[in-house]
């Protein structure tokens, strides 16, 4: 067969887009607006399902490259399910009275918990309006006036019945600062010292047994008014009990009726009634002594902390936390520095995305999620407890516990959605256990769709979306079809679409721009590939650097000419941006000798091992050809001249096997044809990876040398289709300056890049001499001879 029987069709290189394809519209603007997600029908029915479960476990893992809108969508079709969903209700946070240290929960309807806090904020205003002024009424006043009037006549009448018996009793009694004091008196007249030694022992004796008397009376007297004085506290206390339930009941009575059907906020009511009537000294006196961790602000207590509201949430929550550490994701307890202490209170537990998604959705990215440990460890046990725990983190590493507020656990009813690539997801599959447990539904997003008619309009009008949204310029005929060219080359098929929207927007943007400066009405295909070219132009520095060294030779590679054992080779490059074909001079040495193939790449630990696979693969295609009827005697090196940063893949098997037939046989490869190709056992081509990038590459290089129209790549048969080959390429080929052509097999391959037929074996089991394949079992067969010859034995 000849060269041109291999040669691929000039309308195969690059499928173009006909404007009969798209006569369903002149420019974008006709356009309706896109309503559903396109290209991802599988990612679209695994995501309705795993939302329409609402089993446990059912959490979703949303799985794709970068760039293909899953994080747009996820957070667009959640948001539309969310909103026909019930909203969930209002989370509120309760001082408890008898555990301090554990503040209690209270679920409420959505929209009441803002309307008791409001309620208990106000009757907690109004109670401390009310307290100051409350005792000072001429009402209270009298009462209690009349209290302690009663007490102290009460013990008026005690010491003037106690200073009548003294009379009595010939003493006279007087009252100071240090108490009462009882003195004799004779005649009316009080005794002195000197009087009273001189009375008689038995009148001494009378009047110190009536003293002793006075003296007891005058302590049981004492005694009762300590007795009366605490009866007239515990009276006042009454009083001022009991004309504050008589003020502040009303109030609470209003908020308890409005509540009677949630036994907590009726219980938090009865206990905040009973605590001030408790604490009513500390609450009038601001200065009077506090039991032992009380607040200072005992009013704190009373009111309502609105934990989550979610009172204008319309249907059920969607939560986007973009930076999911755990106290943004799980709450915390803060506390505020006084004179060198730190203290807090239940007013000031913060919650965190999950309490805020509690009843709906949270969406999260898995690397965020995954970038704190505490945060997935937090998840998994919420999730599999279905309840969340405020507790701050640090906790569980003190070396000595400290006293904090740890609310009551709250229910935990959402779904978990996270976004991230396929690989996390296998890693995470692997690495936890738990992982498929919780995360049952996996939406996997691909980077490409079919190119039919129905996603031709699809992406017509994707377009024109993007133009309305940022108020660009349409797209006219022209320019769509541009657009629908290049995505397949993003897809690298022609009978592909690209998802990576992505990339796609920031063409559609640039391309109106270059419109827009050209003062054009419309977008056009020139518009569309002056951005394809300034945008590559942008990211190729470092192929330019590449293709400058192998003009001036620092870089070794032939475009003309022939020569034994060297095949140019084809790979491809990623910048990041930007990927490019890269052309490397691969070459083989034969010679006599036992060590078979060796791969220097290999050897020296250069090659990753899918290529040092493909470079072994070749031993049994060469043993299966040429050493059936003797041993395969044979020492072989290939590598890839000036090749330092080591090697991947196999796509260039079949060209390091065609530098080995051609150093065997001794026939030279033509330098003006690369290849690109793996290979099997059986000598057959295999399909590779940036069919389109190698074959612009090798063009590239042979465009700056000057075309000859000799030069061309060898691609395989399979890889056809993967073309969407540049403008330029194009050009070239049409003109004769240029050839692709495309091989199944090493025969065939082996051919084209030598002129001489391969050879097939004949019935004697020999090849004919003239053929590559003839030529390669001579020498086979020299080598065998000589060295069974040397040895006495055969090859190992």
């Amino acid at each position: 067969m000849s060269s041109k029987d291999y040669k691929i069709d000039l309308e195969r290189l690059r499928r173009r887009c006909k404007q009969e394809e798209l006569d369903f519209c002149a420019t974008s603007d006709e356009m309706p607006p896109l309503k559903n997600f396109i290209g991802q029908e599988r990612a679209v029915r695994a995501m309705q399902f795993g939302l329409d479960m609402k089993a446990s476990g059912y959490h979703i893992y949303v799985a794709g490259p970068p760039g293909t809108g899953k994080t747009t969508y996820t957070q667009t079709v959640v948001a539309q399910v969310a909103a026909g969903e019930e909203g969930p209700p209002d989370w509120c946070l309760l001082h408890n009275f008898h555990n301090p240290n554990v503040p209690l929960v209270v679920s409420l309807p959505q929209g009441l918990g803002l309307k008791l806090q409001r309620e208990m904020d106000a009757v907690i205003n109004e109670i401390k309006t009310i307290l100051p002024k409350l005792f000072e009424g001429q009402d209270y006043t009298q009462r209690k006036t009349a209290l302690l009037q009663e007490m102290q006549q009460e013990l008026d009448s005690a010491l003037d019945q106690l200073k009548e018996d003294a009379r009595k009793a010939e003493f006279l009694m007087k009252t100071s600062g240090e108490g009462i004091l009882f003195i004799p008196v004779k005649e009316g007249k009080p005794l002195s010292q000197e009087q009273y030694q001189s009375l008689p022992q038995e009148e001494r004796q009378v009047l110190e047994a009536s003293l002793k008397g006075l003296q007891k009376r005058t302590e049981e007297i004492a005694q009762n008014g300590k007795v009366l004085e605490k009866k007239a506290e515990k009276l006042i206390i009454q009083l001022d009990k009991e004309l504050l339930l008589k003020t502040i009941s009303p109030l609470m009575e209003q908020i308890k009726t409005q509540f009677l059907s949630y036994p907590r906020v009726v219980a938090h009511l009865e206990n905040v009634m009973e605590d001030l009537q408790k604490n009513l000294p500390c609450l009038v006196n601001p200065e009077a002594t506090l039991e032992e961790n009380q607040p200072q602000d005992l009013f704190k207590n009373y009111g309502l902390h609105l934990f989550v509201n979610n009172g204008d949430t319309a249907g059920a929550p969607v939560v986007v936390e973009t930076n999911p550490h755990y106290y943004n994701l799980f709450g915390k307890v803060e506390y505020r520095s006084q004179m060198g202490t730190v203290n807090t209170d239940f007013t000031m537990i913060r919650e965190g995305a999950i309490h805020r998604a509690n009843g709906g959705y949270l969406i999260l990215q898995a690397k965020d999620l995954l970038a704190d440990p505490h945060s997935w460890e937090a998840l998994k046990k919420a999730l599999k407890n279905r309840q969340v725990i405020i507790e701050n983190i640090g906790e569980h590493y003190r070396a000595v516990p400290t006293m904090s507020l740890k609310p009551e656990g709250i229910p935990l009813r959402l779904k978990v959605i996270l976004i991230g690539s396929q690989q996390m997801y296998h890693l995470l599959q692997r690495a936890d256990e738990d992982f498929e447990k919780m995360f049952k539904v996996m939406v996997d997003f691909e980077v490409v769709m079919p190119r039919t008619t129905e996603n031709l309009k699809n992406y017509a009008a994707f377009v024109g979306s993007v133009c309305r949204r940022e108020k660009l310029l349409h797209f006219e005929r022209s320019g769509l079809a541009e657009m629908i060219e290049y995505s397949s080359r993003l897809a690298g098929s022609q009978n592909k679409l690209s998802t990576q929207f992505n990339e796609i927007v920031e063409v559609i943007l640039e391309s109106a721009a270059w419109a827009r400066e050209a003062g054009a009405d419309w977008v056009a295909a020139e518009h569309v590939r002056q951005a394809i070219r300034e945008k590559i132009y942008r990211f190729s520095r470092v192929e330019e650097r590449i293709q400058e060294m192998i003009l001036q030779g620092k870089i070794l590679v032939d475009t003309q000419g022939a020569v034994v054992g060297q095949v140019n080779g084809l790979a491809v490059l990623d910048a990041g941006h930007y990927a490019f074909g890269k052309p490397s001079r691969i070459t083989a040495k034969t010679y006599m000798g036992q060590d078979g193939l060796v791969n220097i790449e290999r050897e020296t630990e250069m090659s990753g091992s899918i290529h040092s696979k493909g470079v072994l693969t070749l031993t049994g295609y060469l043993g299966s050809l040429f050493a059936q009827n003797k041993l395969l005697c044979l020492s072989a090196r290939t590598t890839f001249e000036q090749l330092y940063e080591g090697i991947e893949g196999d796509s260039a098997s079949s060209a390091e096997l065609y530098a080995i037939l051609s150093s065997l046989s001794g026939v030279p490869i033509k330098q003006s044809l690369a290849v690109t190709g793996s290979v099997n056992q059986n000598g057959e081509i295999q399909p590779i990876g940036g069919v389109t990038e190698k074959v612009e590459g090798f063009f590239e290089v042979c465009q700056a040398r000057k075309l000859t129209g000799d030069q061309g790549v060898i691609i395989p048969f399979q890889n056809v289709d993967d073309l969407m080959l540049g403008h330029e390429v194009i050009e070239a080929v049409e003109k004769g300056l240029f050839h692709i052509y495309a091989v199944s097999r090493v025969e065939e391959g082996i051919e084209l890049l030598t002129g001489m037929p391969a050879g097939q074996m004949t019935e004697k089991g020999i090849y004919p001499p003239d053929t590559i394949f003839g030529k390669v079992d001579l020498k086979l067969t020299d080598y065998a001879e000589k060295i069974y010859g040397f040895k006495g034995k055969g090859c190992s």
